[in-house]
């Protein structure tokens, strides 16, 4: 996917729907010149509601398109993609890259064509497939740094912009506050309960387990057993 040019693109995005409901603020709001609408977020903690969370966003997106008397159609025009990285595999397969849009459940081939789709990257991969052109990007954000890609030196120069900028270094380092906090949070016995009720099975608890904090295998089985 390529950009000829950007029309709108704004941090830190505030969309508010009804009065009634929850305000959702997007990481970064970007708007091509075609009319697509792309919304990045990063996610650092597995609250177990990713799937819900993504539903609500593109219904959110939606708000800032469509306004009254407008007519369902419009919506074709403005194709929208919500792109989330996350430092841990929602999923557990693995895979560096989850993509979905709506199809047929009795025909895969019957796309629905509301021109929605949701793409899922995982920085705890242990394979990248394919011609992974954020691979670097990923790996970062493990902490793992690869001095020859391009994306990862252009990121790493900002971030020592940041760093030097008194301002933007308060932000920065409050970032980071906030981030340790984020991967905190749900460790323990409270994260295993609520797994448990959602109908995971122990194997796929302790991937979870493992995935997000500092979490041996062993350790992960023995909270689980220790909670049932």
């Amino acid at each position: 996917m390529i950009f000829k040019t950007i029309s709108r693109i704004t941090p830190q995005k505030q969309v508010t729907g009804p009065i009634s409901a929850r305000t959702v603020r997007f990481d970064v709001f970007v708007r091509d010149e075609e009319q697509r609408t792309f919304v990045v977020e990063m996610q650092v903690a597995d609250k177990h509601n990713l799937s819900f969370r993504l539903r609500y966003y593109q219904q959110q997106i939606d708000f800032d398109i469509l306004n009254v008397g407008d007519d369902y159609s419009k919506l074709a025009q403005y194709p929208t993609y919500v792109i989330m990285f996350c430092d841990f595999d929602y999923f557990g397969r693995g895979w560096s890259k989850y993509q979905f849009e709506n199809r047929c459940v009795v025909d895969p081939k019957l796309k629905l064509g509301d021109q929605r789709q949701i793409t899922i990257f995982n920085a705890k991969a242990g394979q990248f497939h394919g011609n992974m052109k954020l691979k670097g990007f990923l790996k970062l954000m493990g902490n793992q740094i690869d001095t020859d890609d391009q994306l990862v030196k252009q990121v790493r120069a900002e971030m020592k912009r940041i760093r030097e900028d008194p301002i933007r270094r308060h932000s920065f380092m409050k970032y980071e506050l906030d981030l340790m906090d984020a991967r905190r949070e749900g460790k323990g016995e409270g994260a295993v309960e609520a797994l448990i009720n959602s109908g995971f099975s122990d194997q796929q608890i302790a991937n979870k387990l493992t995935n997000m904090y500092s979490m041996s295998h062993d350790e992960a089985l023995k909270l689980i057993q220790k909670v049932r």
